[in-house]
């Protein structure tokens, strides 16, 4: 397993370096010393923006700046849309709030989706079934956007005019930025996050319902369900023992490709609930031309990435004694 993981990693860091190298030349097309200059700049002033933030360096020490940053973890350039703020300071500032929304939706959603997939195929063909696949066509038919909508509209802003009962908050509040212990899972988490969590759901749902059904479809037809329903195993057991047992390997490669997201978390969710998390400084970057912050948030997300898709590899070969690491 040593082997294969060190070869695996040794056929990925070409792959990073590169990925770094194209954010890097990406962003330098369009200049950010143009958006700071004041009026009636000379060439001076543009002289000194340029080395203010470090932008008269030649780019290949950018660049051996940025994978300094990244072997190290030790993210200490300043931001330019935050002065006084490191780029380090703002991503340990905003993992929790990412993390707050995406670790109870993904854990939500996978057993959830895996649960009615299942019902779906034991009733498949019948009402139950077109029911519920009728149901998660409707989830992925809608855009994520009318959701978070609607969300905000009716079972924040409609409630409390009706019931007058103020349970969720369209909108974060920063001050309860530095709350935490459990004053946060009590109090501000429901606020500020349940309907976030809840929207997200929702639309997952519908994606990961019909993903899961098909899978679930697939394994009932299997030699070894055809032969537990003729040794006369209960349907229980068929379903929720060897089918789930036997279908771990798709749901692993689903529930991997979206880890790398928790800690870049939601844009929308993050960015029309106003929740500072990853993905909403990252748009905030993006569009202020911070390329410190975009940088290493890109680098993160990368890494991230690749992780991932090691530990698929070995879950696969844990999960199922037929795949081998060679």
């Amino acid at each position: 397993m040593w082997t294969y993981l060190i070869r695996r990693l040794a056929w990925n860091v070409p792959v990073y370096l590169g990925i770094l190298l194209f954010i890097m030349i990406v962003l330098r097309v369009r200049d950010p010393v143009f958006a700071r200059l004041p009026k009636n700049a000379t060439e001076q002033d543009k002289a000194d923006i340029r080395a203010e933030l470090g932008l008269d360096q030649p780019f290949v020490a950018q660049y051996r700046d940025l994978l300094r940053q990244v072997c190290t973890l030790s993210f200490d350039q300043e931001s330019w849309s935050h002065p006084g703020q490191t780029v380090g300071q703002i991503m340990k500032r905003s993992i929790g709030p990412s993390l707050a929304i995406t670790v109870p939706a993904l854990v939500f959603t996978t057993v959830l989706s895996v649960t009615v997939a299942l019902c779906s195929a034991w009733f498949r063909g019948r009402l139950p079934d077109r029911l519920l696949v009728l149901t998660s066509v409707l989830g992925m038919s809608i855009s994520f956007l009318v959701y978070i909508i609607l969300g905000q509209y009716f079972a924040a802003f409609r409630m409390r005019e009706i019931t007058g009962i103020d349970l969720f908050a369209i909108s974060y509040d920063p001050e309860v930025s530095g709350v935490g212990g459990m004053e946060f899972v009590t109090t501000v988490w429901p606020r500020y996050y349940l309907l976030p969590v809840l929207t997200s759901v929702v639309v997952a749902m519908g994606y990961d319902t019909r993903f899961y059904r098909a899978v679930m479809v697939e394994e009932s037809s299997r030699d070894y369900i055809i032969t537990a329903r003729a040794k006369g195993a209960p349907q229980w057991r068929i379903m929720f023992v060897h089918m789930l047992k036997n279908a771990m390997i798709p749901i692993i490669t689903r529930v991997a490709t979206t880890l790398p997201f928790l800690i870049t978390g939601s844009f929308l969710l993050e960015r029309y609930f106003g929740i500072p998390g990853m993905g909403n400084q990252l748009l905030l970057a993006v569009e202020s031309l911070d390329f410190p912050v975009v940088q290493a948030f890109t680098a993160v997300f990368a890494a991230l990435y690749i992780a991932t898709i090691l530990l698929t590899d070995i879950l696969y070969a844990l999960v199922d004694p037929r795949v081998r690491l060679s």
